[in-house]
């Protein structure tokens, strides 16, 4: 299942989010890509669905880092890896207040931010609707 956040998920208030952690908030239901992926693939996974906002790369379950849709510009070899341009944070624990994972989001011009766990594991994402007022998640 790809990321179609927002689409038929329970949604929490982002007001509603003091006293709640990031893992009851988080979308859980999450599509990875390899970190040997190319730059075309990548475009080709956000061509995919309007709603991908951001490419999670992963090393089996640990996550790698992340690319927003909007920083592989056009002028690069779609043949090159894609790793290269992938950033490692900001990142959020499950554990972690709801409201910190809220900030971090709304902060981004992706307003996603990657749930890693302890071990390095990706556990899910946070994800904020587009009119900003809810959690997407499940």
């Amino acid at each position: 299942m790809g990321p179609r956040i927002c689409h038929h998920l329970a949604m929490i208030e982002l007001r509603e989010a003091e006293g709640l952690t990031v893992a009851d908030v988080m979308h859980r239901h999450i599509s990875t890509l390899s970190t040997s992926v190319t730059v075309g693939e990548v475009r080709e996974y956000f061509a995919a669905s309007a709603s991908r906002r951001v490419a999670l790369l992963a090393d089996g379950e640990r996550y790698v880092g992340s690319i927003p849709a909007t920083d592989l510009p056009a002028d690069i070899d779609p043949a090159g890896p894609a790793a290269v341009h992938a950033v490692p944070g900001p990142t959020v624990s499950p554990q972690a207040p709801a409201v910190l994972a809220r900030e971090l989001a709304l902060a981004h011009p992706t307003r996603r931010v990657p749930v890693v766990d302890d071990s390095g594991a990706l556990a899910g994402i946070i994800a904020i609707s587009k009119d900003r007022s809810r959690f997407c998640g499940t």
